[in-house]
């Protein structure tokens, strides 16, 4: 929700941080290559990244090569690619898209987190929607689909994905315990997935810090 304080009815410029594109103004704006032990690389999309999923990579022995929002890695030479948080609406980020879309005509594997989940849904042909209220805390209980296993994440968006408009090739992975909407979508073929929530948490509960940790392992083991 958006408000302003007038005070002595004096006009208050108003602005929209929904109306620009805010990922343009936190992601780096150039490329880094932080060294992990050499054996394996990936491509850290960065759309305003919390430095724990930084941190996180690195600690995991990989060679980590942090690129600025609209950076064309399509091409890039890497063993996986993770598609980081970020703040805003994903429909404002369209060069990314452009670059997402053709990054995923790659047989290499691809985690979205947060925007990142958004960002791929969108590239994929599916949809997002601003939510009536958005999720924010570190006790967000998400469901995993199929089980009746429930985790507690970190989570801090206001948009989500259209469950509905998913392709047919994608299935639902999570939904969100409180309101039902989509916590996460995985390709049925591919080693492509993401989740709304932080699964590195930093801060938070480490209930998922597992799917970092197996997509770590699918980057060693190239599945």
């Amino acid at each position: 929700m958006l408000g302003k304080m007038v005070i002595d009815e004096q006009d208050v410029q108003w602005e929209d941080p929904n109306e620009r594109n805010v990922v343009a103004e936190v992601s780096v704006q150039e490329a880094k290559l932080y060294p992990g032990l050499g054996e394996k690389k990936i491509i850290l999309v960065d759309f305003g990244c919390k430095e724990s999923i930084l941190r996180h990579l690195i600690n995991a022995g990989l060679d980590v090569l942090r690129v600025p929002w609209n950076y064309d890695w399509s091409e890039e030479l890497a063993d996986g690619v993770v598609l980081s948080n970020g703040p805003g609406d994903p429909k404002m980020c369209a060069e990314a898209l452009d670059i997402i879309r053709k990054g995923l005509k790659r047989d290499i594997p691809i985690l979205g987190i947060c925007l990142g989940h958004q960002l791929l849904a969108l590239a994929v042909g599916g949809d997002t929607f601003k939510l009536k209220f958005g999720h924010r805390g570190q006790n967000q209980p998400c469901i995993q689909v199929g089980t009746k296993r429930c985790f507690i994440t970190s989570q801090n968006h206001g948009f989500a994905v259209n469950e509905q408009a998913l392709p047919s090739e994608w299935k639902p992975w999570f939904f969100n315990a409180n309101d039902g909407t989509n916590e996460g979508m995985r390709h049925r073929e591919r080693s492509i997935c993401s989740v709304q929530f932080h699964p590195e948490a930093n801060p938070g509960p480490l209930d998922t810090v597992f799917l970092l940790d197996s997509f770590v392992n699918t980057v060693r083991h190239g599945q």
